[in-house]
């Protein structure tokens, strides 16, 4: 009996420790492991259309979001998750470079993603044969900048398969100065230095595309499949720019 009252016990403090946890040193919580406080939703769609609405519109925009938005998230145990479907949980706040660190899990037959300044993005697969996948470049691994065209194209694929076997979390390490992006999938590097192109201007030829926004949110896609998220940390590298 005592053995399993310390075991309940311990288990316990765990719990508490990992809301309680703390930012890393220089970086904020984007996510504060009780509830979606910070968070409104989006699609794939150019920040540059929603951000030039009026004050009151982009006010309407964001709250008849949130209806979507409570649909499919919810937070349990101070985990993040998304039953992989409606919109993508994007950061009220817009950032310009930055330090995001963040941990993942997935399951078979999913596809998800993060986008940076509002951008598509990051990419996390099922990279397992049986998805069916693999044509797509999944058999490649997650991490690397998967809209940025062709296979060959600078970032598109990760220069290694980093993933983690399904039911073990994933961390992301991932750095935006300008238009370069850097990404280490569980402490490996996956993309090095590589620009993030204009997804909204993409088949422009690339000496007269529009240049990438120079600020938006963090999205957490979610793509037909049950995706979990904690430990979500932001560090600004340049003052923020002005709405």
């Amino acid at each position: 009996m005592k053995t399993r009252v310390l075991t309940l016990a311990l288990l316990l403090c765990l719990a508490l420790s990992a809301l309680s946890a703390k930012p890393p040193k220089g970086f904020t919580a984007l996510f504060n492991g009780k509830d979606l406080k910070g968070w409104w939703g989006l699609k794939t769609e150019d920040p540059e259309k929603w951000m030039a609405l009026s004050r009151e519109k982009l006010e309407e925009k964001r709250k008849a979001s949130l209806d979507d938005v409570h649909k499919h998230w919810k937070v349990e145990d101070g985990i993040l998750i998304n039953d992989g479907k409606g919109l993508y949980l994007s950061t009220l706040k817009n950032y310009s470079d930055f330090v995001l660190m963040l941990e993942y899990k997935t399951v078979a037959g999913a596809d998800s993603g993060i986008y940076l300044r509002g951008v598509p993005q990051v990419q996390i697969w099922d990279t397992t044969k049986e998805a069916g996948k693999w044509k797509l470049g999944a058999d490649k691994g997650s991490g690397g900048l998967w809209n940025n065209g062709k296979a060959g194209a600078p970032g598109r694929d990760p220069l290694v398969h980093a993933d983690k076997p399904f039911g073990q979390w994933n961390s992301f390490h991932i750095t935006m100065k300008g238009t370069l992006v850097t990404v280490r999938l569980n402490d490996k590097l996956v993309v090095d230095q590589a620009p993030l192109i204009n997804y909204w201007d993409r088949k422009t030829p690339v000496e007269k595309r529009k240049p990438l926004v120079k600020k938006g949110p963090i999205q957490l896609q979610t793509h037909g499949g049950e995706i979990s998220w904690r430990n979500i940390y932001l560090k600004e590298l340049s003052a923020p720019i002005s709405d």
